[in-house]
């Protein structure tokens, strides 16, 4: 039995997908984290931002942030999906264990809920 686990997935979208084909991103990332048995806390938009460096002819790229619970076996499949999905050009999970980064992921997870909140 796997473990329910912390974690922070940051992913940035094309710039030149439509509003529209953005928010069905956004849901099918949404949809995959909750079929494979996770439990999404907390998203943030974080707007479009110039990239570090140039990526697939792209020099900006829209940042979003979700916060969520879920088994450990499940990331594997997340990782799969962004990979094969040609609309996400970079993602990062990062996996919250002790106490310590358990709490400061519940800070950052109720300040991005509260920036949501604001936005709607």
């Amino acid at each position: 039995m796997s473990r329910i686990k912390h974690y922070e997935t940051m992913f940035i979208v094309k710039p030149t997908m439509t509003e529209e084909e953005t928010v069905a991103q956004i849901e099918l990332v949404k949809a995959n984290i909750e079929k494979n048995g996770g439990e999404i806390v907390s998203f943030d938009d974080m707007g479009t931002r110039q990239l570090a460096y140039e990526i697939e002819k792209h020099k900006r790229g829209h940042y979003y942030v979700m916060y969520f619970r879920a088994p450990t076996t499940s990331i594997l499949e997340l990782e799969r999906n962004y990979r094969i999905n040609e609309n996400i050009i970079r993602f990062i999970f990062i996996k919250y264990e002790s106490k310590k980064e358990v709490t400061a992921w519940t800070k950052l997870s109720d300040e991005a809920a509260k920036k949501s909140a604001a936005k709607a």
